[in-house]
């Protein structure tokens, strides 16, 4: 069965950055499963598996603007040290949830000042090229509730 709009899809995959450096791999876990065209992978890699059948091997390399999009250097904000209160210690590389107008965002704390911690709500993939490599382990009819519900089961 080919990858295409609202089919379940299990992937297998490496993710390397420019470097070569592996950022994330599903080796030694369970394959990657998700909905086809619910917006639930990024949009680059999703393209790319367009089409591919059950069994067959990716090689994709996805462009900033393909999956986590440019460096914003206005996300990048000092906030007062207040807005941490419960929190004992506050280091960088440290992330917090916050809500914003545009919704939940993670922040990746970046400095941490006398009265102020300098925080990043870029994504942490950012600006990078991904380079994928994906084995389609499996691929599937959605069934209504997933369907519905925008995400595999």
């Amino acid at each position: 069965m080919q990858v295409s709009e609202n089919k379940v899809v299990s992937i297998h995959y490496t993710l390397k950055n420019d470097a070569g450096e592996i950022i994330d791999s599903s080796t030694g876990r369970d394959p990657l499963t998700y909905l086809h065209g619910a917006g639930n992978i990024i949009p680059g890699l999703e393209k790319a598996l367009a089409g591919k059948d059950s069994g067959e091997h990716v090689d994709v390399s996805v462009a900033p603007e393909e999956a986590y999009g440019s460096r914003n250097e206005s996300l990048i904000q000092a906030v007062p040290k207040e807005a941490f209160e419960g929190v004992d210690k506050i280091e960088p590389g440290m992330q917090f949830q916050a809500q914003t107008p545009s919704g939940m965002q993670v922040l990746t704390v970046v400095e941490v000042k006398d009265d102020e911690v300098v925080v990043d709500g870029n994504h942490p993939l950012a600006g990078q090229t991904l380079h994928f490599s994906v084995d389609i382990a499996e691929v599937r009819e959605a069934t209504e509730e997933e369907l519905s519900h925008g995400h595999a089961h």
